[in-house]
């Protein structure tokens, strides 16, 4: 069963800063692109960004220059460092496995981020 350990939300003042880690089995993070994703109430979960295992990255228009992230292969951990944080950056934040091949992606079990004054 693989899983992924997510950290880092919160409650934060708009303009403020957050980062999220989210924490895997090494035999999953060294092959699979990972990514954060997000759901804010009433609204359909979408990506934020991501890296591939190569270390490119993508960012959704609305975070780019904002949220950066980036992945420790050393740790087994992906991160997204979220600054100059908005209100509508509130929501619950995922973190997203998706190895090649066949295998179906795997998700983390969700964090919180709140941005509200």
């Amino acid at each position: 069963q693989v899983q992924l350990v997510e950290s880092g939300g919160g409650l934060v003042q708009p303009g403020g800063s957050l980062r999220l880690s989210c924490a895997t089995s090494r035999s999953i993070f060294r092959i699979a692109n990972m990514g954060w994703y997000r759901q804010a109430p009433g609204k359909q979960r979408e990506l934020v960004a991501a890296i591939t295992s190569g270390s490119r990255t993508n960012y959704a228009d609305s975070v780019k220059g904002r949220f950066t992230i980036s992945r420790d292969n050393a740790n087994n951990t992906v991160y997204l460092q979220m600054n100059s944080l908005k209100p509508e950056d509130t929501a619950v934040y995922y973190c997203n496995a998706d190895p090649p091949g066949s295998r179906p992606p795997f998700w983390g079990q969700g964090t919180q981020v709140t941005v509200s004054s």
